[in-house]
């Protein structure tokens, strides 16, 4: 990703190490907001996204970034989180709109309350995550009705809410994309994917499975967009 050096406001942005949210990072810059990012070490289960998220700040030469640990693993409930063996398969038929055994119970919650917190210690009124509606695997807490009534929440149990100031905007600009759009515009605003990382199941050496829901969705957005995924791969899958 290309250097930014933006004057602009101030904003938050979860950034995990993802295709999504490093793409979100990208579009932030590009509207010209000061970019703190926020990534979370919760009890995954690997951290291979983490670094991920640590060489795409520093390439785009962000104004802070901030590593928080949360300890979701000792909750569970998670294929994420716990030893939940993860699908590697599309859900059987009748079963397409049941949640996946990869949500992570709360996870975007938590994350946003933590995003506000930050955001109201920094004056920052603008929270950015990569949440998406078309090429996703059915997570409750990414759904836009979900995000409105976050909001509605920070302006009423915060300071800045209560007292006058900026309310909190959630910014979802992938919301509505397919992972196809995503990828095109990310390669628009020089996001490099190969710093990317989206695998549900790397192996130890961080190498992508290929069969998870993340590496479907991926796989088929590059191969509709006409790139080759620059990531790893275990086996020989199509790219």
């Amino acid at each position: 990703m290309k250097k930014v050096e933006n004057k602009g406001p101030k904003a938050v942005v979860l950034l995990s190490g993802g295709l999504d949210s490093t793409t979100v990072l990208a579009i932030a810059q590009a509207q010209g907001y000061q970019c703190h990012c926020l990534s979370f070490q919760y009890g995954q289960r690997q951290a291979v996204e983490l670094a991920r998220a640590k060489t795409s700040a520093l390439k785009a030469g962000v104004a802070a970034h901030l590593l928080l640990r949360l300890d979701l693993d000792r909750i569970g409930g998670s294929a994420l989180t716990a030893d939940i063996a993860v699908p590697k398969a599309p859900p059987a038929a009748g079963h397409e709109a049941e949640v996946p055994p990869t949500y992570v119970p709360g996870r975007n919650t938590i994350f946003l309350s933590h995003a506000v917190a930050w955001a109201e210690v920094i004056g920052a009124a603008d929270i950015f995550i990569g949440v998406n509606v078309v090429d996703y695997s059915g997570y409750p807490d990414c759904r836009p009705e979900f995000l409105r009534a976050f909001e509605q929440v920070a302006r009423l149990g915060t300071r800045q809410g209560t007292e006058g100031g900026r309310p909190f905007t959630i910014h979802a600009p992938l919301l509505h994309l397919t992972k196809k759009d995503i990828i095109r515009q990310g390669l628009a605003l020089g996001v490099d994917y190969a710093d990317t990382h989206s695998c549900y199941d790397p192996d130890r050496q961080g190498r992508a499975c290929g069969a998870c829901d993340a590496c479907r969705w991926r796989l088929k957005g590059f191969a509709e967009a006409g790139y080759q995924d620059p990531v790893s791969y275990q086996n020989q899958v199509s790219r």
